[in-house]
């Protein structure tokens, strides 16, 4: 069986040596020594400033939005986790969806605008596959309508753009850090702010809104995460050089064996910035994707239709009435092929043999994009 994803294991030695300073210290939660030493170390790997580590990217999302006391409308993507638009939905706020750009798959910096209203309080982008979102338009209309911007980067751990890591822009950038992460720390996540401010309103906000021992300072939830969680970053970083190479390295076989003449490809994601987190192709119909998707689970081979259905027609609790006919023609179309650091380049070969037989032999010369 080859999975979709398999999560990186750092050599348990090297985690139980860790795991016994937890034993020494008595200390689990709280703001401990380990979730320190990971904040600091993560600030350091990522060149940020302004970093909390907390318990997953979703509570990530919903203090972000708390934190810069959004009310309204907040304009979003389609294409992106739920987790995207149910906080927003979550924190009493409506997402307005703005369709996708066809190469990237992030929202349309040039359609964001003909959504503002006089209710709208923010824009929520998520930088898909990595691929980096278009910040300075977003950043300008932003300043222009006197809007917050927030940055979904949980796809996007160690991406830099123009010289800075891509946390750095926006009032507030979120990752996740969960097992699935091209980094991970089992369950977590993460945000950064360039406000000083609002960091602090963050700091107490994860720690139930606590100022002091004895004193609040504003409304808060419990987002700490564990020594346990902080110990599994802490190791996996020392390896993320290798995680990152291994990955390039398996996505670069993926690339050689389907751009072929028989397999007219397009790039949809931003080989400059790649992180080398997903391995999505984008078929030319969903018949052409089903078909692939059929034959790689007759051999036990697991994708993913990420993201599929577009969140603009899925949710229950949102209603949409714009049209936002790329992402819906999109999201048909997107398959997520394995991608992990104990796959083999056999498995790679294996399975992009299968996917140019069946595309080969039952459409000819199909167009099937990367």
């Amino acid at each position: 069986m080859i999975p979709i994803i398999k999560p990186f294991l750092p050599p348990q030695k090297e985690y139980n040596s860790l795991i016994s300073k937890i034993w020494e210290n008595n200390w689990l939660t709280n703001d401990g020594p380990l979730v320190k030493k990971l904040e600091f170390n993560l600030k350091s790997y990522l060149g940020t400033n302004n970093f909390l580590f907390v318990n997953n990217g979703t509570n990530a999302l919903m203090l972000a939005i708390r934190a810069l006391e959004l009310k309204g409308e907040i304009i979003t993507t389609p294409f992106s986790f739920v987790a995207t638009t149910s906080s927003i939905v979550w924190e009493h706020c409506t997402p307005i969806f703005v369709d996708i750009e066809q190469k990237t798959l992030n929202i349309d910096a040039n359609k964001i605008e003909a959504a503002i209203s006089d209710k709208t309080s923010a824009i929520l982008a998520t930088h898909v596959y990595g691929n980096p979102c278009e910040v300075e338009k977003i950043e300008a209309i932003a300043k222009k309508h006197n809007l917050k911007v927030i940055y979904d980067g949980a796809h996007a751990f160690g991406i830099r753009l123009n010289g800075k890591s891509i946390f750095e822009y926006g009032d507030i950038s979120i990752c996740s850090t969960h097992a699935t992460k091209v980094f991970h720390t089992t369950e977590g996540g993460f945000l950064v702010t360039q406000s000083e401010e609002v960091f602090k309103k963050l700091e107490s906000m994860r720690n139930f809104g606590f100022k002091d021992s004895t004193s609040f300072s504003c409304l808060g939830i419990n987002a700490k995460n564990s020594e346990f969680h902080a110990a599994m970053g802490l190791i996996n970083l020392k390896f993320q050089s290798q995680i990152f190479e291994k990955r390039k390295a398996l996505t670069n076989l993926y690339d050689s064996n389907l751009f072929t003449e028989k397999l007219p490809l397009e790039s949809i994601l931003d080989k400059e910035h790649r992180n080398y987190s997903y391995y999505a192709i984008l078929f030319e119909s969903e018949e052409m994707l089903l078909e692939c998707e059929k034959a790689l689970k007759q051999q036990q081979i697991f994708t993913r239709r990420y993201f599929y259905p577009s969140l603009a027609n899925s949710l229950p609790y949102v209603d949409t009435t714009n049209e936002l006919p790329i992402v819906e023609d999109i999201s048909k179309c997107v398959l997520c092929l394995p991608l992990y650091f104990d796959l083999k380049f056999s498995e790679v070969n294996l399975i992009c043999s299968i996917i140019k037989d069946v595309l080969v032999n039952k459409y000819q010369k199909p167009s099937i994009c990367l």
